[in-house]
């Protein structure tokens, strides 16, 4: 069996940021913060910040079905920001710590088809 590759141009490939304000001053909102970001995790997102989740998608569409899954597990009072960039986009974004500057996560070195 042979496996067959495909390069994806860095105009199509998606990362999907998820940024949130979660209500958590009583517990039951504690409970609620903690699950949506526990989701975030089961659906393949990383945490850049506290509050700031991305994930890497092969596509747009990809990309944009995610965000209605998110949608879907948005607390009550909770405010959730999807942003879209291109990975052309995501390779220009500058990241600094204390006074350094620093490489974002790199993406996957190619998409493996099946």
């Amino acid at each position: 069996m042979s496996q067959r590759f495909l390069q994806l141009s860095g105009y199509q490939i998606m990362w999907i940021w998820a940024m949130f304000d979660l209500p958590v001053t009583l517990k039951k909102e504690r409970k609620r913060a903690t699950k949506f970001r526990k989701d975030l995790l089961d659906l393949g997102f990383e945490m850049v910040q506290f509050s700031v989740y991305n994930r890497f998608c092969a596509s747009k569409k990809k990309a944009e079905a995610l965000a209605a899954k998110i949608e879907a597990l948005v607390p009550p009072h909770g405010k959730v920001d999807i942003l879209f960039f291109t990975d052309k986009q995501y390779e220009l974004i500058r990241s600094y710590r204390g006074k350094s500057e620093s490489k974002m996560a790199k993406k996957p070195p190619q998409l493996e088809l099946f």
